[in-house]
């Protein structure tokens, strides 16, 4: 699987700190460096419980960089660093179950095996009951405490308990600055694909995804066994949506790849996309999402990638166009599909406006979403014809109306 941190020969600062993807005997090195280290200090003529230093993941340590050659953006963190400490009461339960995570990780490498972070919680609840009581204190051992001002998206507390570990990075992948995948833990899919793209899967037969009816092929969270994939297609787009894909088979008729996370999209989605992008570099990726705050900060995520997943903000970012829905389309959208924003929408944008990443042209259309104070939704364009979805991608297409 591609390793983007050897993107960091471009940054003439140096300033990029990633999570590298390595082997469970490395992992597992780094671990036990981990422990001795620490019971080194513990154990010395002069014992202390030496605090976790952490990468930051707070905005302030949010960095941007550009594309020498291209119009690609994206974020990254860089080395400032914070601690988890054992003397502070209010931070003593967080520092164990930091230990305790990195525990089971362990044995998770040593057995060979991979888990999703919900069959995490439950061996640990079952392990450590008095350090993990809820699974939000899981999440947040493991993707680090949620801060929607460190992610493009802001999420309720249901989807935070349901995307698990899809939006933010693990405090152990931050000390042992090694990606969770590396850790054992296996990536949490709902992505589905669609169109005309063939897969050859490790000792399998061809699949063909436009053959794959309207749910699509299902992306698993293994991204080893994604990475292994052989990718073959004579599309000309691929194309990005929000919700769902289309059951209209608008590939047949606009050749293309059509691609989903239904909703803010998990790492999986995202490194299958990025895989698209290095197979196929000549295809654009345009995106079709609602206008709304919440739309945009999905096709963000995509584009530039989100500080909130830590050491690999940057990683599978793809170079994702918008396409779709903008504010010059609310002439084609009748005045009652129109809905208020609400108060999460609004906090979303004011996210969304912090991330210094974000082009000029975004910037504008976020500005218009709030004064207009609407949301529009893209099943409001079937006002018009159940085929009207597919004039407006090609027409959108052969103007090249987007960016």
């Amino acid at each position: 699987m591609g390793d983007l941190s050897k993107l960091t020969l471009f940054f003439s600062d140096q300033q990029l700190c990633y999570a590298d993807i390595l082997p469970p005997s490395e992992v597992q090195a780094r671990i036990e460096v981990a422990v001795l280290n620490f019971l080194r200090i513990l154990t010395s003529p002069n014992p202390a419980v030496s605090d976790l230093s952490l990468i930051d993941r707070r905005s302030s340590n949010r960095r941007m960089s550009e594309g020498l050659l291209t119009d690609a953006s994206w974020i990254f963190l860089s080395h400032d660093f914070c601690t988890r400490s054992l003397m502070r009461a209010n931070a003593a339960k967080a520092f164990v179950r930091v230990w305790k995570v990195m525990e089971m990780c362990l044995q998770i490498l040593v057995q060979g095996k991979r888990v999703t972070q919900r069959e995490l919680f439950y061996k640990l609840l079952c392990a450590s009951p008095e350090y993990f009581t809820s699974q939000l204190q899981v999440n947040r051992t493991i993707q680090g405490k949620f801060n929607p001002c460190q992610s493009t998206l802001i999420i309720s507390f249901l989807e935070v308990l349901t995307y698990e570990l899809e939006c933010q990075f693990l405090d152990v992948v931050a000390l042992l600055k090694c990606s969770r995948f590396s850790l054992g833990i296996m990536a949490s899919s709902r992505g589905l694909v669609a169109g005309r793209l063939l897969l050859q899967e490790p000792n399998k037969e061809v699949v063909d995804c436009s053959a794959c009816g309207s749910s699509g092929y299902a992306i698993t969270g293994d991204l080893d066994f994604l990475g292994k994939l052989v990718m073959k297609t004579d599309a000309r787009y691929i194309v990005v949506v929000e919700k769902r894909l289309a059951d209209d088979r608008i590939f047949n008729r606009i050749p293309s790849i059509l691609i989903t996370a239904k909703g803010y999209p998990d790492i999986a989605t995202r490194f299958f996309l990025h895989r698209m992008s290095r197979a196929f570099p000549e295809l654009p990726i345009l995106a079709l999402v609602d206008w709304n705050p919440a739309g945009l900060a999905i096709l963000c995520t995509f584009k530039f990638g989100s500080t909130g997943m830590g050491l690999e903000a940057y990683r599978y970012a793809c170079n994702v166009k918008w396409l779709g829905l903008r504010g010059d389309d609310l002439q084609l959208i009748p005045q009652e599909s129109l809905v208020p924003l609400k108060p999460r929408d609004l906090q979303v944008a004011k996210s969304l406006m912090s991330v210094e990443v974000l082009k000029e042209c975004y910037q504008e259309e976020l500005s218009l979403m709030v004064k207009s104070g609407q949301r529009a939704e893209l099943e409001a364009l079937y006002f018009h014809g159940y085929d009207f979805l597919e004039k407006y991608i090609a027409k959108k297409i052969v103007q090249a109306n987007y960016f």
